[in-house]
């Protein structure tokens, strides 16, 4: 692929907890993902996206780094973190990684200086003697008090003090992050919370027509996607483009297309996640609004699972119509993004809640650990692994969803479907609905009953046709038209 690869790159997720455990201890970690980069790379991906490693008290697994230019131990060493990247690199992948810019640890050594009472630590936080009544997404209030009648924001967990991006030693701190990892080799930063970052100047009170909803932090438009924002990511630009090959900035920004648009260009983020598809419903005009509303606002990303939510197999219903959706958004010009196990059909595991690990549990009752339960590897996790899997959990291992992975990915590798190529979307009586672009049609049977396919060469389908050549119902196909 061109320096360009991530406008149509296929890129596979690694939550690194529940990946592979090297060791023994039933912690997924680095030695593990080296020892299974193989499997990553002849599904045919182009690149692997780690989730956080870095130094952590993990009350959010990683997403509270109180170290952000080394390895917690848990997962290995620096050491390890480079032998992983040399190993993918061998193998023509490149490695991107997490940053968390919006938040750290409550034991980062900056934050643990202002509870100590250090002024000029606090002025890179938020403390306030009279907080507000913005929640935290996580459930309850954005406020933790600091023990001296102060409080501090979160909007998080309690763990995860939000950075005061306001303050002038914020932005020099982040980009040395930067340099230090792309400094190793790394290809690229997904940057977690992406639109948060600034919040409204003077923290005001929500205003009374606004009641955020829990788990979404874009509901309260005062503690995310400020004007100040988008501009950060021009300096990051200027930072990434520095490197031959240049590093590639993918942004988490959970807006409407329209306003995440904002956040990428020549000279901001490469990519901004979109998640139409991840928060549509099985239901054929649904996904026609979510991906024609993408497609206006390219470059183009297409996700349907990821550490954050339900698995689509248990989401959408069935494991055929998770099967399709696979083969969907492998299917539309772009790039695209695949979870751990979405290869293996992997279900949504309801984890008995006296094992369940997630913070947002413990605040809200919402719980994202049924989607990270450990993939099941012949050779398991030699300890107890750190969330318990579901008896018969390797029997997803003989799952059609592989090789029908393996195959879409080589099929589209040759008939490159070009990011730029424009798509005739349509959805007809019974529910069949149609995307079509320069290298096949896509079709996709979203109702009851089996649909038929447009003339031409089936190059693939999510399940077999039928006798008489239907689509199945919940099934999706690769149709080359008739020339």
């Amino acid at each position: 692929m061109t320096g360009d690869w991530w406008q149509s790159g296929v890129v596979y997720q690694v939550y690194p907890r529940s990946f592979a455990d090297g060791n023994g201890d039933g912690v997924g970690d680095l030695a593990g993902l080296t020892a299974h980069l193989g499997h990553i790379a002849g599904l045919g991906a182009d690149a692997i996206w780690i989730t956080p490693f870095q130094v952590s008290p993990q009350k959010d697994h990683g997403y509270d780094v109180s170290d952000y230019t080394d390895v917690d131990p848990l997962f290995g060493s620096l050491d390890d973190f480079r032998a992983l990247l040399g190993r993918a690199h061998e193998l023509g992948l490149r490695v991107i990684i997490d940053i968390v810019p919006n938040h750290c640890s409550s034991e980062h050594p900056i934050f643990r200086a202002a509870l100590a009472g250090d002024e000029s630590a606090r002025q890179r936080f938020h403390f306030t003697s009279t907080p507000n009544d913005w929640p935290s997404v996580f459930g309850g209030p954005a406020w933790e008090p600091a023990g001296d009648g102060t409080w501090y924001l979160h909007l998080y967990a309690p763990e995860q003090p939000d950075w005061n991006w306001r303050d002038p030693r914020t932005a020099p701190f982040f980009d040395d992050v930067l340099r230090f990892w792309f400094g190793l080799g790394v290809d690229g930063m997904r940057v977690d919370v992406a639109y948060g970052l600034f919040k409204a100047p003077g923290l005001p009170p929500l205003p009374p027509d606004v009641t955020p909803s829990p788990g979404r932090l874009r509901s309260n438009p005062l503690a995310c996607d400020q004007p100040e924002t988008p501009e950060v990511y021009r300096r990051w630009r200027e930072i990434a483009d520095g490197y031959d090959p240049p590093r590639v900035l993918i942004g988490e920004v959970n807006l409407e297309p329209a306003r995440a648009a904002r956040y990428t260009g020549p000279d901001r983020l490469h990519q901004a996640f979109a998640f139409g598809f991840v928060v549509a419903p099985w239901d054929a005009r649904a996904w026609l609004a979510a991906g024609t509303a993408l497609l206006e606002h390219p470059p183009v990303t297409w996700v349907a699972e990821n550490h954050d939510v339900v698995r689509a197999p248990t989401r959408y219903g069935t494991p055929a119509r998770a099967r399709a959706a696979l083969l969907t958004i492998l299917g539309l010009p772009g790039a695209a993004y695949l979870y751990q196990g979405q290869e293996y059909g992997l279900p949504e595991v309801d984890v008995p809640e006296a094992d369940r690990q997630d913070p947002a549990w413990r605040r809200s009752g919402m719980s994202r650990d049924g989607c990270r339960v450990p993939l099941p590897w012949p050779e398991g996790f030699a300890a107890p692994p750190w969330l318990p899997a579901p008896d018969g959990w390797e029997r997803y291992l003989d799952s059609p969803s592989l090789p029908l992975t393996r195959a879409a990915i080589a099929l589209r590798r040759d008939l490159r479907p070009d990011p730029a190529d424009p798509v005739e979307w349509s959805v007809d009586g019974d529910d069949r609905l149609i995307a079509r672009h320069r290298a096949f049609t896509l079709v996709v049977a979203m109702g009851a009953g089996p649909v038929p396919l447009p003339d031409g060469e089936v190059l693939i389908s999510s399940d077999p046709l039928t006798r008489d050549g239907l689509l199945p119902a919940g099934a999706a196909a690769w149709v080359r038209p008739v020339a």
